[in-house]
């Protein structure tokens, strides 16, 4: 089966030129650099077939180290890269954003005190008609934004947008991260909003085939439609093998066949983002 990963991130060794920042969140528990050969390498462990590189937010705007791996293999990996919100010379940089080689995208979290302000402030408002105009599908980590999202999607429906983690409290674990589902859920009334089932394995209170979830999957599923939900894992930070997070999907949901299958486990992030099969 072709398998393609929404999420995973990568980056560099702790040096002068490219130095890690303390207390840099969840990736803070692995520290040792992750870099293109490692995910090669669980590729090929896992029969994953393409990854969708996302920069770390600890390391701001660079895209370099994504942006070579997709050059190198530009069959195995491309970018959702990283832009500077609160850099008036970003803009000029957003209607040649994807000739970039690699790049399909833009990738922004706005789950904290010191991003959601743009959501809220209107200090974003210039990226939503600049990225529909320029054909640059965005992806958004917005849990407890839900609304702001229902807001630009209507305002914006030529403007493609992906849910991060399936729009959740990453911190928090099963049953209670599933109480803003239907939120989620409701905003697949946009056609111009996909959603990333990624992560999940991190949410589960329990060890592999994490019966807890199997629910939230199905209903994912059923809201977004298989064309718009998206397979991933944010790798870095699973508990679990990188087999596990795909088996997951493909072995543990018995209602889950066919081409069905197929789009949620790589064909529709691809045909989303516009990577070419």
């Amino acid at each position: 089966m072709f398998i393609a990963d929404s999420q995973v991130h990568l980056w560099g060794a702790d040096t002068p030129q490219r130095p890690w920042p303390a207390g840099r969140g969840v990736e803070a528990q692995k520290p040792y650099p992750v870099t293109r050969d490692m995910l090669l390498f669980e590729m090929e462990l896992a029969k994953v077939s393409r990854i969708v590189i996302v920069p770390p937010s600890w390391e701001g705007d660079r895209n370099d180290l994504a942006l070579e791996a997709a050059r190198t293999h530009p069959d195995k990996f491309a970018v959702m890269g990283r832009l500077n919100l609160a850099d008036p010379a970003s803009k000029a940089l957003v209607p040649d954003w994807r000739k970039q080689p690699g790049m399909l995208g833009m990738r922004f979290t706005f789950h904290n005190e010191h991003n959601r302000h743009f959501l809220t402030d209107g200090s974003a408002d210039w990226l939503w008609p600049a990225a529909e105009k320029a054909g640059v599908p965005l992806m958004v980590l917005v849990p407890g934004a839900l609304d702001h999202l229902d807001r630009i999607a209507s305002k914006h429906p030529g403007l493609k947008l992906v849910i991060d983690h399936v729009g959740l409290n990453i911190r928090q674990k099963a049953p209670k991260v599933f109480e803003d589902l239907p939120a989620v859920c409701a905003l697949a009334k946009h056609p111009n909003i996909a959603v990333k089932a990624s992560g999940m394995p991190s949410l589960s209170t329990q060890e592999y085939p994490f019966r807890d979830l199997h629910d939230a999957i199905k209903r994912l599923v059923e809201a977004f439609g298989p064309k718009r939900t998206f397979w991933g894992t944010d790798l870095t930070r699973m508990p679990c093998s990188y087999r596990e997070c795909v088996d997951l999907f493909t072995k543990e949901q018995p209602w889950l066949k066919g081409d069905d299958l197929e789009w949620v486990m790589g064909r529709g992030v691809c045909e989303w983002l516009g990577w070419r099969m």
